[in-house]
């Protein structure tokens, strides 16, 4: 009985130890999916410039959170892929094509898992 009460209460210490890391990942891929959504309603509204901005901060946290994950690599390159693409036509000041580009890497960023 003494050794299931260890083991259980290593567990959760275990668990109270590393929530802070899950809950540092998950903000990552929030933070990026928030900014790829601003990013992509600026674009639709012809705002090159603040899409721009969002699009940017977009991909920073999609790297920090493509990094932590090790699994969901795959999704979140492809992310970090249309928003680099959203960055380029927001820099051209092609609004339209910028949002769909972030709206592309809002899909892959919820299929990340993460």
């Amino acid at each position: 009985m003494r050794a299931i009460s260890i083991t259980v209460a290593t567990g959760v210490l275990a668990v109270f130890m590393n929530s802070h890391v899950l809950a540092a990942d998950a903000g990552h891929t929030s933070e990026a999916m928030e900014h790829a959504g601003k990013a992509q309603a600026h674009g639709e509204m012809g705002h090159a410039k603040e899409a721009l901005q969002h699009a940017k901060d977009s991909l920073a946290h999609a790297k920090a959170a493509r990094d932590d994950h090790a699994t969901a690599h795959k999704h979140m390159d492809e992310a970090i892929k249309h928003l680099e693409e959203s960055i380029k036509h927001a820099d051209m000041g092609h609004g339209e094509e910028s949002a769909k580009h972030s709206e592309e890497a809002m899909k892959h960023m919820r299929q990340s898992g993460h």
